[in-house]
């Protein structure tokens, strides 16, 4: 299984609950807006953008909520500027974590950020410390009962994708990042439906974790994403299923 995948599988057999929609709201606003602001508010020219949303729709963002964001990005609102960088750290047992945040208040994020950390067993580290353990890919998620292995893997690879794996449920497609938007837009022609497509950072190893920082680590994970800066958090844990199993009674 990979690295990618493996925090939203466990979610799932935890029972994880998701983030509020406010929330979810909150951060893809977050998102359009910036990428509004670094790339344009024309969704055609700005892949970031596109991305962003066709995120909002698929979380049903109403359509009055999504162009004030991109005005807020492209100056033509008054607006917040938020600020976007990452922060890392170690988990429970020594996992990698990376974290992406947005924030219009860096001192009140790293304070809280760090504090996360430490309250779960992790500690907050140093610029560089684990970046260098990551590294970005484009990831799609397809559904089995959507298509067939073989013609996902003739529509996928031709358009550019790296790699297919088959999970329980779901095909994992791989690309180089700048391939990511090629991918979809033929999956898309070919009428193949995708149930995520977004840029990812995948863990070049993981480390498993026992019982004990396991629990930690999956604490953590839920709190730093419960937080309303933390846009995305990548981590290079692996848990067995036997131990999910049990955390999960």
């Amino acid at each position: 299984m990979s690295g990618h995948s493996k925090w939203s599988q466990i979610k799932r057999k935890k029972g994880v609950a998701d983030a509020k929609r406010g929330q979810v709201f909150t951060k893809l606003i977050k998102e359009i807006t910036v990428a509004a602001r670094f790339g344009g508010g024309d969704p055609e020219g700005n892949a970031r953008l596109r991305t962003a949303i066709a995120d909002a729709k698929a979380e049903n963002m109403p359509k009055d909520n999504i162009e004030r964001a991109i005005k807020k990005g492209t100056g033509e609102l008054a607006g917040v500027t938020y600020e976007e960088f990452p922060y890392e750290g170690y988990g429970p047992g020594g996992a990698a974590v990376l974290v992406e945040v947005m924030t219009d208040n860096k001192n009140r994020t790293t304070a809280e950020v760090r504090h996360i950390f430490s309250r779960s067993g992790g500690n907050l580290g140093e610029a560089g410390c684990v970046a260098w353990m990551f590294h970005k890919k484009g990831y799609l998620e397809v559904s089995k009962a959507a298509v067939q292995e073989d013609r996902l893997m003739e529509v996928a690879l031709d358009a550019g994708a790296e790699d297919i794996e088959a999970s329980e449920k779901e095909y994992e497609v791989t690309t180089d990042p700048q391939n990511l938007d090629a991918v979809k837009k033929a999956l898309e022609k070919a009428g193949i439906k995708y149930q995520l497509a977004e840029l990812t950072m995948y863990p070049q190893s993981t480390i498993t974790l026992d019982e004990k920082h396991a629990d930690q680590m999956l604490r953590l994970m839920e709190q730093l994403e419960e937080h309303d800066d933390v846009q995305k958090v990548y981590a290079n844990f692996d848990i067995p299923d036997s131990v999910i199993e049990k955390l999960g009674k």
